[in-house]
């Protein structure tokens, strides 16, 4: 069996660091699936959930990123993330609460700033609420 290393950091800490069978992520042209010997590539990654499969175990390993880039090498995955929460780790009142308040500072703004940001944080919170649940689904 082939394997790839995988490392999955925030600005804050490592989050997943190991050997993978494959990992799926949300690409900025649509979900990527990668396994081992896959060609070189850097991109954009969108906020959503990223999924392992770690060698030798059935389950996978699921963390939700807020954005990102991806660096894919033959023999390495990593995922540089704005910010990375562990799919066990994942609050969904938190989510529902930024979801709230993100749509609120929509209603409410003073300029096309306030807007995007807004904007960036609205699609953050709805990814982590689905990200969450699909992991509840995973269970």
């Amino acid at each position: 069996m082939h394997t790839i290393h995988v490392d999955v950091v925030s600005a804050e800490r490592s989050i997943f660091e190991g050997q993978a069978e494959f990992v799926a992520l949300p690409g900025e042209a649509g979900e990527l699936g990668i396994y081992p010997q896959h060609t070189p590539l850097i991109t954009r990654i969108k906020p959503g959930a990223v999924r392992i499969k770690v060698a030798g175990q059935a389950e996978e390993e699921f963390v939700f990123v807020a954005g990102g880039i991806l660096e894919v090498q033959p023999n390495r995955v990593t995922v540089l993330a704005d910010t990375a929460i562990r799919g066990h780790d994942l609050d969904e009142a938190k989510a529902e609460e930024a979801k709230r308040a993100a749509e609120e500072a929509l209603t409410n703004r003073t300029g096309a700033i306030d807007y995007a940001k807004a904007q960036a944080e609205l699609a953050a919170a709805i990814a982590q609420i689905a990200a969450l649940r699909k992991f509840r689904q995973r269970k």
